[in-house]
């Protein structure tokens, strides 16, 4: 397995060749990632590992998807997207336009909910959503809208704890083992690649998201990303995180009002 030197090597090689920069990111649990994938793809040694990095600039494609974790779901916290739909939707229904970002989005699922929670308020017509992540291979299937079919059962039962009334099949057809999700609900989405790590502020949002991603980088790399969500957000904005992830303990604490008891905060300052 992997050794702390050895690590360096890699994240060097990464930064120096291809622009990723995970030396920021929590260690123990980027250590847990390359050995999985050294793991699954059998290299005899580190040797072969650092070799096929290095060179294969296909298979960097894969070793990045299995180092950012993308495990995401419709609706998934459903009273998350409850307090969104209760707490937070009609304070900015009055906007005459909203901007939500969805920051490291990974394969979409969570901004199709979103989408669906616009329609419901009314508010999908007047709204653009920002819908970002560092790898642009999951990107590409972010904007295809298309889920396995067996996940359909999960992701009904979550919005409806959501507080959804409506048939959720409504919102997709089915074909051959997939869902593909209405282009209604695609058509107000800008997909687009961003790196949290290095990448600035590029609009001025209503609502950012950003989930389970903060709990994948060091203290350092926490505050900056924060920063860089304080930069993007006007007064009186929602600030939405993971449910491990908190606002608590940062220089920015004071500037917002949590909201119930959700990981939603409120811009006041």
């Amino acid at each position: 397995m992997i050794e702390d030197e050895q690590m360096d090597l890699l994240l060097t090689d990464l930064f120096e060749r291809y622009g990723y920069d995970f030396t920021h990111y929590a260690r123990a649990s980027l250590k847990r990632r390359i050995n999985r994938v050294w793991s699954l793809d059998k290299f005899p040694s580190f040797a072969e590992l650092r070799y096929r990095i290095r060179t294969d600039t296909e298979y960097i494609k894969r070793f990045v998807e299995e180092l950012t974790v993308n495990v995401t779901e419709m609706f998934r916290d459903p009273f998350f997207y409850k307090a969104l739909r209760t707490d937070v939707l009609p304070t900015l229904a009055a906007k005459p336009f909203i901007r939500i970002w969805h920051a490291g989005c990974s394969t979409g699922e969570e901004v199709f909910s979103m989408a669906i929670l616009l329609k419901e308020a009314g508010l999908l017509h007047k709204s653009l959503l920002y819908a970002t992540d560092l790898n642009p291979d999951v990107l590409a299937s972010a904007r295809k809208g298309i889920v396995a079919l067996s996940q359909m059962k999960q992701y009904s039962e979550n919005y409806v704890l959501s507080g959804g009334v409506a048939d959720f099949s409504m919102y997709y057809t089915a074909q051959y083992g997939y869902a593909k999700f209405l282009d209604e609900l695609a058509e107000r989405m800008v997909f687009s690649t961003h790196n949290l790590v290095s990448d600035r502020s590029f609009n001025e949002f209503d609502l950012i998201l950003c989930r389970n991603v903060l709990i994948y980088f060091d203290k350092a790399l926490q505050q900056r990303v924060l920063s860089l969500f304080d930069e993007s957000l006007g007064l009186l904005s929602y600030l939405a995180l993971g449910a491990k992830e908190t606002l608590r303990f940062s220089t920015l604490e004071a500037k917002y009002r949590p909201l119930n008891g959700e990981k939603i905060w409120r811009k006041i300052a």
